[in-house]
């Protein structure tokens, strides 16, 4: 159980959702609250509630409106077609003709969803018990989608514990393993970081991990593994086989054998 859980309540603001809510805050080990209970000497970081028909991450900012979730639509500039084209730097990085994707650092799920929609056959782990919640209820949702329903697609499945574990254990090698681990921020932070990965990096941290996982994930992939990260960051691996590089990000590629 990740530190984060020492700061985080579950508050339950509609009694429909009451025994949802208390048996999320029974599976983290954190209370649950009603609205009245909460006040500006609250002694919670962070809190969970079910809202507006999905879980919501929220702090002492968003207690009356607002809140993140798992955004389960295209992002802005992804076409709304199924399958999406495989044309960004993503479906570059993971292989067009790649068939079957282990996400091992999730996160909003935002990767793992943009490749569902791709056509790719996408598997989620998640480490962070809080993140894995808002993921399984992003999944949910999106396994009531009408497009979804109307193809009969399986949706991501999901997995929460330690990556490096989990991949030693899984029964079948995946074309491809994908990472975006948290690396330390920048020195000077921009000012469009977005508070969803503000909020990221104070429930993870840095994966101090990360070079174990990389390691573990080239043991347990069929044909690639691709790490994400910041355009100026020291590569996880020796020398990638190739790299897709925007202007803040880059896709390093190591393939099997290669």
């Amino acid at each position: 159980m990740t530190a984060v859980t020492d700061a985080l309540a579950v508050l339950c603001t509609d009694q429909a959702q009451r025994l949802a809510s208390e048996q999320l805050a029974l599976k983290l080990g954190v209370p649950v609250l009603d609205s009245a209970s909460i006040d500006k000497h609250a002694p919670w970081a962070f809190y969970l509630s079910y809202r507006d028909g999905c879980l919501k991450l929220l702090d002492a900012a968003s207690l009356k409106k607002g809140g993140l979730m798992v955004e389960i639509d295209p992002r802005p500039g992804e076409q709304h077609s199924y399958p999406a084209p495989k044309k960004d730097l993503l479906a570059q990085a993971v292989g067009k003709k790649t068939l079957t994707i282990v996400d091992a650092t999730c996160g909003w799920a935002q990767d793992s969803l943009a490749l569902f929609r791709m056509g790719y056959q996408v598997s989620c782990i998640e480490r962070s018990p809080v993140m894995a919640a808002l993921i399984a209820d992003g999944l949910q949702r999106l396994a009531q989608k009408d497009w979804v329903l109307n193809r009969q697609l399986q949706v991501p499945q999901l997995q929460a514990g330690n990556a490096i574990e989990l991949l030693a254990a899984l029964p079948e090698a995946p074309d491809c393993i994908y990472l975006d681990p948290m690396f330390p921020p920048k020195r000077k932070k921009s000012a469009a970081t977005r508070k969803s990965m503000a909020v990221l990096r104070d429930i993870l941290g840095d994966d101090l991990d990360k070079q174990q996982l990389f390691e573990a994930a080239m043991q347990a992939a069929g044909k690639r593994v691709v790490v994400k990260g910041p355009d100026d960051a020291e590569p996880l691996g020796a020398t990638p086989s190739m790299s897709f590089t925007s202007k803040l990000l880059r896709y390093d590629v190591y393939l099997k054998g290669g």
